[in-house]
């Protein structure tokens, strides 16, 4: 084995000794290993430079209001990919339609950049709805909260068309455009709604003795409008009750009859206010919800009466800490905020 190896180092010796080259083949051999060097770092050099380079530069195409197919096969011509957000519009016709582009048309990128586009979803509603049946406040809220974010596409035309009729008060009967009709710009809606049955006749509810919050109470369960007064109570009357009423109690009457119910003064109490809060509303073509609310002094919130008011004067007793505050919603909306005097 010993002998093997001695030969083998005998042989690479005799084969690379130097000392035996004569000076022509060392002149060879130098040369060609500075050759060899050189074209190594050529190599190096031109692979430097080709990834400093990079991808190759292109021009952003411009794909604004172009179809999502159409402007990802621009993109994917100039090897751009995108990233892709989308949004509501006011107008159906927009849908699945370029928006805006950032970077914007004209800019010279990198080969592989990112390139956002907005695309539409078209509008909110596409076709009419079927409102038929609905209460017309609902579906005004409705359509508020569907175009919060954007021009209206569907609004109601006012005023809208009351008619008598045995649906409930405020319920739509008719409409146009009709459900289903498509949409292709702003659309106007021509709504016909009950304003309730033909008027008819109830029992006259009876107040007379009944404590303030007594008297709220059956004010907020009769078919009649109640316009409350207070005055001082006259000799040998009740303090703090209902001591007159225009409508004698258990008489038939017509509800478009307004009943007028008067109170008698409370005993006074120091630090409580009692009173009657009155506030003109607008005259409404059918009784709407109406609600007074106090915040107490001491930030506690409480209802006073919640009514079907059909608008004009609006009234309700009232026996509250000095400095609460008085807080009146008529249909959701806050129509009014005052504060209750010291006495």
């Amino acid at each position: 084995m010993d002998k093997k190896k001695h030969t083998a180092g005998q042989w690479f010796k005799k084969r690379f000794d130097f000392s035996d080259w004569t000076q022509e083949q060392k002149k060879t051999f130098v040369s060609f290993s500075i050759l060899l060097t050189l074209l190594l770092i050529t190599a190096a050099v031109i692979s430097f430079f080709l990834v400093l380079r990079g991808n190759e530069k292109v021009l952003v195409p411009d794909v604004r209001n172009m179809e999502i197919t159409d402007a990802l096969i621009q993109l994917q011509e100039r090897e751009l990919y995108p990233r892709i957000s989308l949004r509501f519009t006011d107008n159906p016709l927009d849908k699945n339609t370029i928006l805006e582009q950032n970077p914007v048309p004209g800019t010279i990128v990198k080969a592989g950049r990112r390139i956002k586009l907005t695309v539409s979803k078209g509008a909110v509603l596409d076709k009419i709805e079927n409102y038929v049946g609905q209460d017309i406040e609902a579906v005004k809220l409705h359509l508020q909260s569907l175009f919060a974010a954007s021009r209206p596409l569907v609004t109601i035309r006012e005023p809208v068309l009351y008619v008598y009729d045995d649906k409930p008060a405020g319920t739509i009967l008719e409409q146009k455009p009709l459900p289903g009709t498509e949409i292709s710009g702003p659309a106007v809606l021509d709504l016909v709604v009950s304003k309730g049955p033909e008027t008819k006749s109830a029992e006259v509810p009876d107040f007379i003795g009944k404590t303030i919050s007594d008297a709220v109470a059956a004010a907020e369960t009769s078919p009649f409008v109640i316009d409350f007064s207070m005055r001082k109570a006259k000799p040998g009357e009740p303090l703090g009750v209902a001591v007159e009423q225009s409508l004698k109690a258990g008489s038939q009457s017509k509800l478009t009859e307004r009943i007028k119910v008067v109170i008698s003064a409370p005993e006074p109490v120091k630090g409580i206010v009692n009173g009657i809060y009155v506030y003109p509303l607008p005259e409404y073509p059918y009784p709407v919800p109406v609600k007074l609310d106090a915040i107490k002094p001491q930030g506690q919130r409480v209802t006073i009466g919640s009514f079907k008011h059909p608008g004009g004067n609006f009234s309700v007793p009232f026996s509250l800490p000095a400095g609460s505050s008085l807080i009146l919603t008529a249909l959701n909306k806050e129509m009014a905020k005052s504060e209750v005097p010291a006495q």
